[in-house]
């Protein structure tokens, strides 16, 4: 068994923050199983590298014996995050949310206990709450709390427009806290607002305070935003082995140690031995190899991570080059998008445009292993794929 300051200190590895730490540690003295809540609305179908991050910690939690309870926010995901937002996000539908929503919860599995994690869906108790009830929810917090939020902040000194659903998201998510009687609320720190959000609707209530753990962004694989769907340079768990390999062989080097540290748990003592390594004549791509290899064979097993590592090694190592990176091209253009067309004339697969179109037709173009046949294809900024023309023109392109 464990002793409880060396259990601490698992549950406290790799954290931004957690408020507050006395009431942490006093809570572990219990010896009480904790309620520990994570939300996730599923605005796109896959969990991805980012939110990885909480789920592993929630396992963590789970090893000791706490409560994991995942929130699904079919209903708030109707509503739209407006964490880090700049303007108001489009809602989806009620049928793209329950679609996105039935795959989270198979993705999950593959990092908690299915026996020993609840998945509830909120709007299980959100389409019940009545007017009056949800009037009394929303008398709870004021306009000027609100505007405390950076990004709101932001936007209305601006004279940009933020909508009401937008003011009401924050606190339909913490009425979640209450309904399952939450002890602790993690989340990346982009979501700190939302999380403390939930203590003050719990003090209102007459609840305990859940406490609040906030874990560090991963940035995607462009490098300079954080992991997102919606930008669309995000790793999915559930993508093939390949593209999961080939996406992660495209980050940067200086990316890489991140990866290595938040992904693979590496402590900073490993990582500047490998750096050492570096420096010492030992090729990054080799590390980032191993990285790969690691996170292929976590959510999809030995077998595939091995066939993956292999299969990229034939097709961008063990050609006419060494240097992965001439593989590896970043595509500016001035519009949101690029066209299927265009994009093979930019990357000198074809002379033409028409070129592009009798390739197509020909079903001799593969995007991430799926044969091509739709001519008005678009990709938009932010997105990593790997085209193939017949068998021996490869690249990954990072548009």
């Amino acid at each position: 068994m464990l002793e409880l300051k060396e259990k601490t200190k698992i549950l406290l590895h790799g954290i931004n923050e957690i408020l507050l730490l006395s009431e942490f540690e006093k809570r572990l003295l219990l010896k009480k199983n904790l309620n520990i809540k994570i939300g996730f609305d599923p605005t796109s179908p896959d969990i991805h590298l980012g939110h990885t991050l909480l789920l592993d910690k929630a396992k963590e939690f789970q090893q000791q014996g706490h409560n994991i309870i995942i929130i699904i926010g079919d209903f708030t995901g109707m509503i739209g995050d407006p964490s880090e937002k700049k303007n108001t996000r489009k809602q989806l539908s009620k049928e793209e949310v329950l679609i996105n929503a039935q795959t989270y919860k198979n993705q999950i599995f593959k990092i908690l206990q299915e026996e020993n994690t609840k998945i509830l869906f909120n709007s299980t108790w959100l389409n019940k709450i009545t007017t009056e009830n949800f009037i009394k929810m929303a008398s709870k917090q004021t306009v000027a709390k609100m505007l405390q939020r950076d990004d709101f902040n932001k936007r209305h000194n601006n004279n940009e427009s933020i909508h009401i659903h937008e003011f009401l998201y924050p606190l339909i998510q913490a009425y979640d806290s209450i309904i399952i009687n939450s002890d602790l609320e993690i989340g990346g720190t982009d979501q700190k607002f939302n999380l403390l959000m939930g203590r003050d609707l719990q003090k209102s209530y007459n609840q305990k305070q859940q406490m609040i753990m906030t874990l560090p962004l991963l940035e995607g694989i462009n490098g300079t935003e954080k992991m997102s769907k919606s930008l669309k340079n995000y790793i999915g768990i559930n993508e093939s082995p390949n593209i999961i390999f080939g996406k992660l062989m495209s980050i940067s080097d200086n990316l890489m140690w991140k990866y290595i540290h938040l992904l693979c748990k590496t402590d900073i003592n490993e990582i500047n031995k490998l750096k050492n390594d570096i420096q010492h004549g030992k090729n990054p791509r080799d590390i980032k190899l191993n990285l790969s290899f690691n996170i292929v064979k976590k959510y999809h097993g030995s077998h595939e991570a091995n066939k993956s590592k292999h299969n990229f090694i034939k097709q961008y190592i063990k050609k006419d080059t060494l240097n992965i990176k001439e593989h590896i091209i970043k595509l500016p253009y001035e519009n949101d998008q690029i066209k299927i067309t265009s994009l093979l004339k930019k990357i000198n697969f074809t002379q033409s445009i028409s070129e592009a179109n009798r390739l197509i037709a020909q079903k001799t173009i593969e995007i991430n292993n799926q044969k091509i046949t739709n001519a008005n294809l678009s990709f938009k900024k932010n997105t990593t794929i790997i085209i193939k023309l017949g068998k021996k023109q490869e690249k990954i392109i990072i548009i």
